[in-house]
């Protein structure tokens, strides 16, 4: 029971941990918004954005997104400055020759570690798809210049299991396709293809009008054939599928992502493999917190020649290294070269190497 219970050099660890942490946060978080209000300022008086939802609208949503995406290096920043002040004033020195093992003061840096992933964790995966969205609704409509419209080309989809959906073209403005088709399978045979010249969305009755069709059934064996003018119907389409951003996963919260992912499974879309990178990163790179934790420590709980610039040098060139590990390995899953799963996790178990090795050299 002695075992567990916090001692002072534990909270004195675990305070300077979270205390450095949440301090780099914000006085990065405050630069970026800085730079980033530069930037766009001309944008926002352009497009007339209110100051209002400027603040709450755009930035209050910017924060959280921006500490979540360079948790990791934060981190290892704390880690790295405080531990480098610990081991140059000798405290290190001294809490290792008092008895105290290697291990053994490593257990408050998993403790803040641990509260570091949780807290991140729940902020990705609940609190800042939410934020995501509001912020990407601003930016619709108070940043990004232009036509809010944009033409698709040749659109196939699967919009259900055996139906199968063509556009030649479609403009998100007018909400109007060309040379549109709707083919039915059933145990792998066609049953039944619609022809079209062009479909448009009706936004007063929510469904779609096709325009000069003409519809081939085979009912046992014959061709039943109808054609028309009008006719109004409901496919499971929806126009905003059309809009969707690049980044869309990004307002997604855990579970419309798996839900996300399995509608795109069925309709046979190319980005699966990028959304199940999103899927698994949300894990992987909070995990990271605990590597880059023994990392940052190992490396930095002995004096070295170059003071605590040398230590932070070493932990940027460790930092940036795995971030462009897990970038790289991202982008062989994207092309379908590797798993995503093992893409995703591979940069975790390589520095668990890293990790172990620095840590069989640090002091004892």
């Amino acid at each position: 029971m002695n075992n567990i219970r916090l001692k002072k050099i534990d909270i004195y660890i675990i305070k300077k941990f979270l205390g450095t942490y949440f301090g780099a946060i914000a006085l990065i978080i405050m630069i970026a918004v800085v730079f980033d209000f530069s930037e766009k300022i001309d944008d926002f008086l352009e497009n007339n954005a209110p100051f209002r939802k400027v603040i709450f609208d755009y930035y209050l949503n910017f924060i959280p997104y921006f500490a979540v995406l360079f948790a990791p290096l934060f981190t290892f920043i704390a880690v790295i400055f405080f531990t480098s002040r610990m081991a140059y004033n000798t405290e290190v020195i001294a809490i290792l020759s008092s008895g105290v093992s290697f291990p053994r003061l490593l257990r408050p840096y998993f403790i803040s570690a641990t509260i570091i992933m949780t807290f991140n964790l729940f902020l990705g995966n609940n609190i800042i798809p939410k934020a995501n969205q509001k912020r990407f609704m601003f930016e619709e409509n108070y940043y990004y210049s232009g036509p809010k419209g944009f033409s698709d080309r040749d659109v196939h989809k699967q919009i259900e299991p055996g139906i199968f959906i063509y556009l030649e073209s479609y403009n998100t403005h007018s909400n109007y396709g060309r040379r549109f088709s709707i083919e039915k399978f059933v145990e792998g045979e066609l049953v039944s293809k619609l022809l079209s010249q062009e479909i448009r969305w009706d936004s007063t009755k929510n469904k779609w009008q096709i325009r000069n069709y003409y519809i081939r059934d085979y009912i046992d064996g014959k061709q039943v054939i109808t054609q028309g003018t009008v006719l109004d119907t409901a496919i499971n389409l929806s126009p905003d599928e059309f809009r969707m951003r690049d980044n869309v996963v990004e307002s997604m919260t855990l579970k419309q992502l798996k839900k996300f992912i399995a509608k795109q499974k069925m309709q046979g879309s190319g980005r699966v493999n990028a959304l199940l990178v999103e899927k698994y990163r949300r894990f992987s790179f909070p995990f990271s917190t605990y590597i880059l934790t023994i990392i940052g420590v190992s490396v930095s709980s002995r004096k070295v020649k170059g003071g605590i610039g040398m230590h932070i040098g070493i932990g940027l060139m460790v930092s940036f290294a795995y971030i462009l590990f897990l970038q790289f390995s991202a982008q062989y899953a994207i092309s379908g070269a590797m798993p995503p799963l093992v893409a995703v996790w591979l940069p975790n178990f390589i520095f668990i190497f890293v990790a172990y090795y620095l840590y069989r050299l640090a002091p004892k």
